[in-house]
C-alpha cells in the first residue's frame, strides 16, 4: 500500500498541483497587458526574425493554452487569448513557442531526438493503458502467463513514455530560456515586467516535470508486479 501511495498518488497529487499552479499564473498574468502592447502573434515574430527563422506559418487555434510548435508544418500554433493578446502571459507563451522554431532551426539535438521517439510514443500511448489494465485482471484471477507477457508489454509502452516525457524537459526548459531572453533583448517586454512572464513559464515547466514523475511512478509500479509474479514463480 505504501509502495502504491508513493508511485500512484503522490505524482497524481503532484500533477493536479502543477495543473493549478499553471492555471493559476495564466489567468493571473493573462490579465496584466505589457507596457509595449505588441501582441502573441508580433512577438513571435519578432523573436524568429531576429533568430533567422524563416517559413514558419503563425495561426490561431481554438482554446486556451493550445499553444504549440509543429516542426512537421512549420507551423506555429497560438490560442486566441495569445494570438492577439497583449499580456505577460500571452507574449511569454508565444516567445516560447517561437523558441521551439528556433530549436528546429539551429538543429537542437534533444529536439530531434523527440520528434523521433513521437511516433513511437503515440503507439505507447494509445495502448498502455489497456494492455496493462488487461494483464493486471488476468494475472489476479487466473495467474496466467499471457497476463504475465501482457502487463511485460505495458511495462515496454511506459519505457517508452518515460524516455519521451525525459527528452522533453530539456526541450521545454531550453525553449523558455530562449524566449525570456529574447523578450529582454528585442525590447517586447521590460525587466521590471519580466516577473510576470517567469511565473507563467515556470509554471508551465512544472507540468512537463510532474507528467515525467506520473510517467515513471506508473512504470516502477509495474516493474514492481511483474518482479512479485516472477518470485512467486
Amino acid at each position: 500500500m505504501l509502495i502504491w501511495i508513493i508511485l500512484i498518488i503522490v505524482p497524481m497529487l503532484f500533477g493536479l498541483y502543477a495543473q493549478t499552479r499553471v492555471r493559476s499564473a495564466y489567468n493571473k498574468n493573462v490579465r496584466i497587458a505589457s507596457r509595449g502592447r505588441i501582441t502573441g502573434r508580433e512577438a513571435a515574430e519578432a523573436v524568429m526574425r531576429s533568430a533567422g527563422v524563416q517559413g514558419v506559418e503563425i495561426i490561431k487555434v481554438p482554446g486556451e493554452l493550445t499553444d504549440h510548435y509543429d516542426p512537421i508544418r512549420r507551423r506555429l500554433a497560438l490560442s486566441e487569448m495569445n494570438y492577439h493578446g497583449t499580456s505577460l502571459a500571452a507574449l511569454g507563451v508565444a516567445a516560447h513557442e517561437a523558441g521551439h522554431a528556433i530549436q528546429h532551426k539551429v538543429g537542437y539535438s534533444m529536439m530531434k531526438v523527440r520528434q523521433t521517439l513521437v511516433p513511437a510514443t503515440q503507439i505507447a500511448s494509445s495502448i498502455s493503458s489497456y494492455v496493462i489494465m488487461a494483464g493486471i485482471l488476468l494475472l489476479s484471477f487466473a495467474g496466467s502467463a499471457f497476463g504475465y507477457n501482457l502487463l511485460a508489454l505495458g511495462a515496454w509502452a511506459l519505457g517508452v513514455i518515460v524516455v519521451f516525457q525525459l527528452v522533453t524537459l530539456p526541450v521545454e526548459f531550453d525553449a523558455s530560456r530562449r524566449a525570456k531572453a529574447q523578450l529582454v533583448t528585442l525590447g517586447i517586454v521590460e525587466k521590471d515586467e519580466m516577473k510576470g512572464v517567469h511565473e507563467t513559464l515556470d509554471a508551465a515547466a512544472l507540468t512537463y516535470v510532474a507528467a515525467f514523475v506520473a510517467a515513471l511512478g506508473s512504470l516502477l509500479h509495474i516493474l514492481l508486479i511483474l518482479a512479485g509474479g516472477r518470485s512467486r514463480d
